[in-house]
């Protein structure tokens, strides 16, 4: 069941909910068909620019680099280390040995520092859109919680206070034709509230999909982080 706690409303949101309300009429198919139904569809857009976001985030090959970039640092102390113990048997070619290993790392940490620069913008810029995408499946989830109150209100205004009349019209009449006006009208309402579980739904998607960009963008900004040390302090160290 989409159970979710109705926020509380400032009382200029619950004027705008009521005075939406107060529009909805359910005798007009169309406009119950399609009522929330913008917001369901861009709902559905953004589920998909989502989906497509997260499967074009591999930190795998970022991850891969920063190990790549410690070992090439170990290697080249292992052989310095190596060098120094030697130092003074064979100065000369130590020297130069030493300075062939640094050069190749040099080159090897080089390569692989700009390629961690380029991981890193990517990141950065992926953080902040991510933050636009956070803000705009707030929008979302506000705008189909404005359609569901505003629905749910009219709904048990309809039932509580429309309704009966017609079905005492009917009971007093017994004319068929009333006791169908009755049954239609309470077929009508419970289209309605069939309509108003599907736009609950669909915010249930929304509210799921909140924690899961912050879990995304946290990531980002973990692989970011550790890029920024591994450049400004590993390296120069």
């Amino acid at each position: 069941e989409p159970a979710v706690e109705e926020p509380v409303l400032s009382p200029q949101e619950q004027k705008i909910v009521e005075d939406f309300a107060a529009k909805i009429d359910i005798e007009n198919t169309n406009q119950i068909l399609q009522y929330g139904a913008g917001t369901q569809k861009k709902m559905a857009d953004f589920s998909d620019a989502a989906l497509v976001n997260v499967k074009t985030q591999d930190l795998g090959e970022a991850g891969e680099l920063l190990a790549n970039v410690v070992g090439e640092l170990k290697d080249f102390d292992a052989t310095e280390e190596k060098g120094f113990f030697g130092f003074f048997r064979k100065a000369k070619n130590n020297i130069n040995n030493l300075k062939a290993q640094y050069d190749k790392v040099e080159v090897n940490v080089n390569q692989i520092a700009s390629s961690l620069s380029n991981h890193e913008r990517t990141l950065l810029k992926d953080v902040a859109m991510l933050d636009k995408m956070y803000e705009k499946n707030q929008a979302y989830y506000k705008e189909l919680t404005m359609y569901i109150l505003a629905g749910k209100l009219r709904a048990e205004q309809l039932r509580n206070e429309e309704l009966p009349k017609l079905q005492a019209k009917a009971q007093e009449t017994n004319l068929p034709e009333d006791a169908q006006a009755a049954s239609d009208f309470a077929n009508m309402i419970g289209r309605f509230e069939k309509r108003l579980y599907d736009l609950e739904l669909t915010r249930v998607i929304s509210l799921q999909m909140a924690p899961q960009i912050r879990m995304i963008q946290n990531n980002n900004t973990i692989m970011a982080e550790k890029i920024q040390t591994s450049l400004v302090n590993t390296i120069p160290l």
